[in-house]
């Protein structure tokens, strides 16, 4: 995704955030995106609070002078917007690329809406191509790993399981988790794929956002579209 098809689809979501309101704050580079150009506007007096999903984002809201709180502080959000790797039929997500799944999903959950923000290569008729990223706890990983694959069988599912390393070393998520990515290929049941994976006991969570945006602002070579569910 170009800087400009970044930019114009972030900026598009900005046209929805109200002064006052109480915002979710995505991860990613095209979350980054919409906060420096919210970080524009607060410089002009525009208001907002916003609640992010990742000591990355955090940080650059720190750093352009967006205001934050925690959840703890302020649990109901009016409005999250975040990216998405893919998006579905019915607005589901494939979410997670950025090693912050889990908070964005908590982040999404408290929030009266979520506008996801990508450009048009992102749209697919079936999830799947891009790796479903799943966040399990460190303890008994071999093991969890070991789970999902016979879940994953049961409902008709193959792939390869791997868990995420970058240069050798595992990654973490900011809540101390490690990643695995499911190749899948193809996801025609994302919500029977949920259900199984969250009767894991070592699963914490998986980035299958279902039912959670309410919009989708795709930008591409023929501009910027709305889509609703």
């Amino acid at each position: 995704m170009s800087d400009a098809l970044k930019r114009a689809a972030a900026a598009a979501a900005l046209g929805h955030v109200r002064p006052g309101m109480r915002l979710g704050i995505g991860t990613g580079s095209t979350a980054e995106a919409f906060i420096r150009l919210l970080a524009a506007r607060v410089a002009e007096g525009f208001a907002v609070t916003g609640v992010t999903t990742s000591t990355r984002s955090e940080e650059l809201c720190r750093q352009t002078g967006v205001p934050t709180t925690t959840l703890d502080d302020m649990p109901q959000l009016d409005l999250t917007v975040d990216g998405a790797d893919e998006i579905g039929p019915d607005l589901a997500l494939i979410k997670g690329g950025g090693a912050a799944l889990l908070r964005e999903k908590i982040v999404a959950g408290a929030s009266a809406k979520m506008i996801v923000i990508a450009d048009a290569s992102k749209l697919v008729k079936t999830l799947g191509a891009f790796p479903l990223p799943v966040e399990i706890n460190r303890f008994g990983a071999a093991a969890t790993v070991a789970a999902i694959g016979r879940a994953t069988a049961a409902i008709g599912l193959k792939g390869g399981l791997a868990i995420r390393e970058i240069g050798g070393r595992r990654v973490v998520t900011d809540e101390g988790h490690f990643l695995v990515d499911a190749s899948f290929g193809r996801i025609p049941d994302p919500a029977s794929l949920s259900r199984a994976l969250l009767d894991i006991p070592g699963v914490v969570q998986h980035g299958l956002f279902l039912g959670m945006a309410s919009l989708a602002i795709v930008a591409g070579a023929d501009g910027v579209r709305e889509l609703r569910r």
